[in-house]
């Protein structure tokens, strides 16, 4: 089987509208399935430069998927191999969501690999 790794990852700065409150992080943290094909996510990594905890959080379709907090000022680093099937034409999103009127910056290094 032929596989093509696929990261999404980078600096973005955030401000925060509430943990019931999911903020966008950008286009380059957008992942489509190209038709014919389908996915699986594989690590996350991220770290919160911020005093309070947020959330790395990953969308499928519109919907969340997964929750991932990340400590204060802290680091993150989940193994995901084989825990979701994403299929042909979904669009997975890497948002973020925090405390209100919290503000810093989330790195992100997201693996997935389409197969």
């Amino acid at each position: 089987m032929y596989s093509i790794p696929q990261m999404l990852q980078g600096a973005f700065d955030f401000k925060g509208e509430g943990y019931s409150e999911i903020t966008f992080l950008g286009e380059n943290l957008r992942y489509v399935v190209p038709e014919g094909k389908r996915a699986q996510a594989v690590y996350l990594r991220a770290g919160n430069s911020c005093n309070e905890m947020v959330a790395v959080v990953l969308l499928r379709n519109g919907t969340p998927m997964r929750y991932f907090p990340i400590g204060a000022k802290g680091t993150s680093h989940v193994a995901l191999a084989v825990v979701e099937d994403l299929q042909s034409g979904d669009v997975v999103d890497v948002c973020a969501s925090a405390p209100l009127a919290s503000s810093g910056t989330i790195i992100i290094d997201f693996g997935l690999v389409q197969i």
